[in-house]
């Protein structure tokens, strides 16, 4: 069961794709036959629980880990065939916001270093004139410039998303995944960071698939929701229907479990039962017929 829209004027669109990993007693279906669209300057939201494979797609749709099969159509052309030029070409359209600022920055650069070094490799930007880039994007993100020589350990964890945000905008792309980008931080940095990320995408009309477990995270971000379980795509709607009227008994199962800040209102908590079945050894029939209520 689920309800699904069309994203109008389709910039990314992703069918069929499959991400298997060899392991001990066979293959790991992380990423396992799915198929989504998301318009141009629109918010895909991806949302499940941790191991049902998000993070392994957008990675794979952005080119940092080999698909093993499917389609992934950027403007119209398939970017897992692209080679050279294109590639690159690609790369540097389609950027990543890591999880963890922490460890996804060199503690050995400084701010000045991470946010050039995108710009150094590609070539981007002539010297003579990195350093005001630098500032610029810095600027962006609202780094202050006093910060321009500190390391990431001298900052707090807000700034160092804003350092891997700059990142990711350095060589002006049209796509971005971002992967968990506030789960690390605490709640005010939280609304910075998603404020920040809300006002880019007016400005630059980038595309987004933020990727996140918070539902009430993705709620104020995404003009659609897809929701993943055990490598499949359960339900994919509007974010309002989604939350008015969820078909799937999984996503009925989450929706529950985000807390209410109003004391007079009862909601039924629905508590899965079961386990979630061997991603190496999937069912071959619906992924969530050993924990659903509903099942004959």
């Amino acid at each position: 069961m689920s309800g699904t829209k069309t994203a109008p004027e389709a910039f990314l669109e992703i069918r069929g794709l499959k991400k298997y990993f060899g392991v001990h007693g066979g293959l790991l279906h992380a990423v396992d036959d799915v198929s989504l669209s998301i318009g141009r300057g629109r918010t895909l939201g991806l949302v499940g629980e941790s191991g049902c494979g998000k993070s392994t797609l957008g990675r794979v749709v952005i080119g940092l880990i080999e698909a093993t099969g499917g389609e992934v159509l950027f403007d119209g052309q398939d970017s897992l065939k692209f080679t050279g030029a294109k590639r690159s070409e690609f790369r540097r359209r389609a950027q990543i916001v890591f999880q963890d600022p922490f460890s996804s920055l060199n503690p050995r650069m400084s701010v000045s270093q991470l946010i050039a070094e995108p710009l150094v490799i590609n070539r981007a930007c002539p010297h003579r004139e990195l350093d005001a880039r630098v500032k610029k994007l810095m600027d962006t993100v609202g780094l202050a410039s006093r910060l321009i020589t500190s390391f990431p350990h001298e900052l707090d964890g807000g700034r160092r998303q804003r350092i891997g945000i700059a990142r990711a905008l350095a060589l002006d792309p049209d796509f971005i995944v971002l992967d968990e980008p506030v789960s690390a931080l605490d709640v005010c940095i939280q609304a910075q960071v998603l404020n920040l990320l809300n006002e880019l995408q007016k400005e630059f009309n980038y595309t987004y698939v933020f990727i996140s477990h918070n539902l009430s995270v993705v709620k104020h971000v995404s003009d659609r929701i897809a929701v993943m379980y055990l490598g499949q795509i359960a339900e994919l709607s509007e974010y309002r229907e989604l939350f008015k009227n969820p078909m799937h008994p999984y996503t009925q199962a989450l929706l529950s479990a985000i807390p209410l800040a109003k004391l007079d209102v009862n909601r039924e908590r629905i508590i899965l039962e079961g386990d979630v079945p061997s991603p190496i050894e999937p069912p071959d029939s619906c992924r969530f017929m050993g924990r659903c209520r509903y099942r004959q």
